[in-house]
């Protein structure tokens, strides 16, 4: 078993609320269109599918869509939306899971790739995505870029959401790239006036030397799904490595 926080029961159902704002068209839209792109007239493999938020609306577009998903209430709840036939998903971690096929797009999006705790299972996860991929075939992560420049000296915490129904700070640690996204909501959420999340970050470079040792190369970095250019303020990159042809 990974490292990463298991989704149980209870999380998954309330976890598409938990996220409404990345089903935003304005959101969804450019990502769902950039991966389509790229699939092409091939198949795709997302990693940590969870309910399917960009699976589904990509299936929609024709692009057969499959899956690897650690949590099986979360793919529980994708099952709601769509059957097994028109969206298969193989229960268990993205760093070791294989599934039959090969395809010419794998993707990790909304910063996933962290739930990976060690520095060795995110080198797996991109060895596990080269090695389903055809010749040729691309692997894309969306990832945040640490927001590290915003942690003054002696500070441990910056926050990411501060409303009336929810206060969101990460904290780091500086040494061993371990971070965690604390949630505090009001006190009458009962036990759900806190939650935690557990991610190891990880830098663009660092990506990218994991995707050489993989057999990949960086074809594309953009700021966000709309193409927008990548500079040393984006706080976000979606970054695309292909395979040899």
């Amino acid at each position: 078993m990974v490292s990463s926080d298991l989704w149980d029961e209870r999380t998954a159902e309330r976890y598409d609320a938990g996220v409404a704002s990345m089903f935003a068209p304005a959101v969804l839209d450019p990502a769902v269109a950039f991966l389509a792109r790229l699939a092409g007239d091939g198949p795709a493999l997302e990693l940590a599918i969870g309910t399917g938020r960009v699976a589904v609306p990509l299936a929609a577009r024709g692009v057969p869509v499959s899956g690897i998903e650690l949590s099986a209430p979360m793919v529980g709840e994708l099952r709601r939306k769509v059957d097994a036939s028109a969206v298969p998903v193989a229960v268990g971690d993205m760093a070791t899971t294989r599934v039959p096929g090969e395809f010419s797009l794998v993707y990790l999006v909304f910063n996933t790739i962290g739930n990976l705790r060690t520095q060795d299972e995110q080198v797996a996860c991109f060895r596990n995505a080269a090695a389903h991929l055809r010749p040729g075939g691309r692997f894309v992560v969306e990832v945040g870029v640490p927001p590290l420049r915003r942690l003054p000296p002696g500070a441990v915490a910056v926050p990411f959401d501060v409303g009336a129904e929810h206060l969101g700070f990460d904290t780091f640690d500086l040494v061993t790239q371990q971070g965690v996204s604390h949630h505090y909501r009001p006190a009458g959420a009962g036990a759900d006036a806190y939650g935690a999340h557990h991610y190891r970050y990880v830098w663009p470079s660092e990506l990218d030397l994991m995707a050489r040792l993989a057999g990949m190369e960086l074809e594309q970095r953009v700021a966000d799904w709309d193409g927008s250019a990548f500079t040393a303020d984006s706080e976000s990159h979606v970054s695309v490595w292909r395979t040899p042809r």
